[in-house]
């Protein structure tokens, strides 16, 4: 540790260096899962290929992409690199349906993870003084655990609240002087308008100073209400079960993408029909393969999350390639009436107004042959208390952002404070009631 850097020696290694460790740390771990995974032994042979075929880091193109339907259908543990014994921790995603995508961690593994968090918790402010309120959920998620352990590396005070009893955990916030907060954003913005109906002023009666939000795609407007309400400065934060959980990548306080871990980490930009590899700074679908991960490796892992790398040195001095925020996924991309729409899109719509709150809901129908497209949003408590408020000219006004983001028209219901449904985890921004109706 020295200043702002929790390892300066590798978070500022100049990128030839950086390069020549990658490919060093690529051929190991293509190797690795050649030698010890049914499955990728089998994905090599199909197209030729051999661990020795892998020269450069351009050489990475040749090794076919991984999906989340490998992980499915090779479940539970039909893609883990070592015997059954060397895995001693597991988690697993929170899919709804078929079977969940599970993360196998040997010690090495969990040692490397704790390492990542620790740095990236130390990138956003956090020192060993402070005290961290983890308001993720616990358990085979990976966001509360994840944060534990970097705590836990760094020295920090952790209060290991998990997610639920929203009351109780601006209680603790406040009695035990927590200084960083880990959650959802929007689980953030629930905290916010809790504490407002609780009467806590958070700039008053709590420490807080950092907060580290992710674990769903959130925009600078819904960053910018929450530092304002919460009285804090926001960090994006990014990870995956699939690759090891939170810690993959991690804003720093120039909040100009966050920086990827590239010592342990390859990240590729590509393509989402066609899967060609794009040049930095190109929007597209993000693609990693893991470079220490030994329990169960990924090369080529598709996220289905789009964003775009900048591998220029940021201002902090660190050398690491930035992803930009990722504004949605692939998979859930909307397509209304033939156009395709992010949840993101409309989330920052939304957002340009200040008589809103923060949440709203997309309603999709098909009654008969087109789509309807509904967004329902809340109004401010203050704006709901405002006599003089037009919502017919709110309304109209909505609805022409959303057409000028979108390009398509919504229809826009305007309800009352806390009519929408809130969540004490993920947020729930669609409901699609398309599904079956041709």
């Amino acid at each position: 540790m020295n200043g702002q850097y929790w390892n300066e020696k590798i978070e500022t290694t100049p990128a030839e260096e950086l390069k020549k460790h990658q490919l060093k740390k690529l051929k190991e771990q293509v190797k690795h899962c050649y030698q010890n995974s049914g499955f990728y032994k089998k994905k090599f042979d199909s197209v030729g290929l051999k661990p020795e075929d892998i020269r450069s880091l351009d050489d990475l193109k040749k090794i076919p992409f991984t999906v989340k339907a490998d992980l499915r259908d090779n479940y539970p543990f039909g893609m883990v690199a070592v015997k059954s014994e060397e895995i001693c921790e597991i988690h697993a995603s929170s899919g709804t349906t078929g079977n969940p995508i599970v993360g196998a961690y040997t010690r090495s593994d969990l040692d490397v993870w704790q390492e990542l968090m620790a740095r990236s918790i130390y990138t956003t402010g956090g020192r060993r003084q402070d005290i961290i309120h983890i308001a993720y959920g616990y358990g085979l998620f990976t966001g509360g655990m994840g944060f534990h352990y970097g705590a836990q590396k760094l020295g920090t005070k952790i209060i290991p609240a998990s997610g639920g009893m929203t009351q109780r955990q601006i209680k603790l916030m406040k009695d035990l002087g927590a200084t960083i907060l880990a959650c959802t954003p929007s689980f953030a913005v629930y905290l916010a308008e809790t504490m407002a109906e609780e009467g806590v002023d958070p700039r008053k009666d709590l420490k807080l100073r950092i907060g580290t939000f992710g674990a769903e795609p959130w925009s600078d407007k819904i960053r910018e209400r929450i530092e304002k309400e919460l009285g804090i400065e926001a960090f994006d934060v990014y990870g995956l079960t699939e690759l090891c959980g939170p810690g993959v990548s991690i804003e720093c306080n120039k909040h100009n993408g966050l920086h990827i871990a590239e010592d342990h980490f390859i990240v590729e930009t590509i393509d989402t029909d066609t899967g060609e590899v794009l040049s930095p700074g190109e929007e597209g679908e993000l693609v990693f393969t893991t470079l220490s991960k030994i329990g169960l490796p990924m090369l080529r892992y598709r996220t289905r999350d789009i964003s775009k790398v900048q591998t220029e040195k940021c201002t902090c001095g660190r050398t690491h390639a930035r992803m930009m925020r990722v504004h949605g996924r692939s998979d859930d991309m909307l397509i209304i009436r033939g156009v395709n729409i992010f949840p993101s899109q409309i989330e920052y719509a939304v957002m340009c107004f200040s008589e809103l709150a923060t949440q709203y809901l997309i309603v999709l129908d098909r009654p008969v042959a087109l789509d309807t497209f509904v967004v329902k949003v809340e109004l401010s408590d203050k704006a709901s208390k405002d006599t003089q408020l037009d919502k017919n000219a709110l309304k109209n006004d909505i609805q022409k952002r959303i057409h000028i983001v979108t390009g398509i028209s919504a229809d826009v219901e305007i309800v009352k404070p806390g009519e929408l449904p809130r969540t004490e985890g993920k947020a729930k921004r669609i409901l699609d009631l398309r599904k079956g109706k041709m």
